[in-house]
């Protein structure tokens, strides 16, 4: 099993959204972002990925400035873009012509080389009763749960 350390997870992304296909990204950053990082100074909240001219980025993703860098600071919601081979990029802009279906950021996090990786999401919005659902679904779950460790 490959070792990671997570950076940041986007939480809300697993709520919102109904996630179908995983990948795994590298991204382009300057050093003052990945002294960021290791802070762990960054959101993905309000982030997506788009692809232009057969060329993947990841956008409105905020990496805080580093406090301690001086006049060559970053920019903290630059377009940032993705390290991913032509076909990886291909098949992922067959999926987004679908209607409703977005790429999206899950995590941000550090391979057991020390590289900054993204994982990124083919996800379908959810509708607020499917939310609801789930979140009653969790519930029941965990009612089960509780009742059972009683009779243990």
């Amino acid at each position: 099993m490959e070792k990671r350390k997570n950076i940041t997870v986007n939480k809300k992304a697993f709520h919102d959204y109904e996630i179908i296909e995983k990948h795994e990204a590298g991204i382009v950053l300057v050093g003052t972002e990945v002294k960021s990082l290791r802070q762990g100074k960054v959101s993905l909240k309000e982030s997506y990925v788009e692809i232009r001219l057969q060329e993947a980025f990841l956008i409105n993703s905020n990496i805080s400035q580093y406090s301690n860098a001086s006049y060559n600071n970053h920019e903290p919601r630059r377009k940032r873009k993705l390290l991913l081979n032509k076909r990886e990029i291909k098949k992922l802009e067959r999926k987004v012509k679908i209607k409703g279906v977005s790429i999206i950021p899950l995590r941000m996090y550090f391979n057991k080389k020390g590289f900054v990786k993204l994982e990124i999401g083919i996800a379908k919005g959810k509708r607020l009763y499917e939310k609801k659902q789930v979140i009653k679904e969790r519930d029941i779950k965990r009612e089960m749960d509780r009742e059972l460790k009683n009779y243990r």
